[in-house]
């Protein structure tokens, strides 16, 4: 079993600048891929970015150049740094773990981020 917390959400202005942090315990020998997901009001949840356990990563194209996924293995911990933010960029913001051979997913709680034009 894998938990995930999740921080850093808020209101921001646009053009403004977040940055989210999700500490991992428990299995974390296990896990194989960390990211962060979001959902707006009656939408899908989207991919906004994930990192391997070797760093490299990859990104939504409507945030590439904006957003930087980075982690500290030393903490168990992933971050997610928002920079011109948009009102687009509205939504509860999930990590995401995926462990074992089976790439099983674990969530955090989730995070709002609100950007206000």
């Amino acid at each position: 079993q894998v938990q995930l917390v999740e921080s850093g959400g808020g209101l921001v202005q646009a053009g403004g600048s977040l940055r989210l942090s999700c500490a991992a315990s428990g299995s974390i020998f296990s896990i194989n891929l960390r990211g962060w997901y979001r959902q707006a009001p009656g939408k899908q949840r989207e991919l906004v970015a994930t990192i391997t356990s070797f760093g490299t990563t990859n990104y939504a194209d409507s945030v590439k150049s904006r957003f930087t996924i980075s982690r500290d293995n030393a903490k168990n911990t992933v971050y997610l740094q928002m920079n011109s933010l948009r009102p687009k960029d509205t939504a509860v913001y999930y990590c995401d773990a995926k462990a074992g051979i089976s790439g099983a997913d674990y969530w955090g709680q989730g995070t709002q981020v609100t950007v206000s034009s």
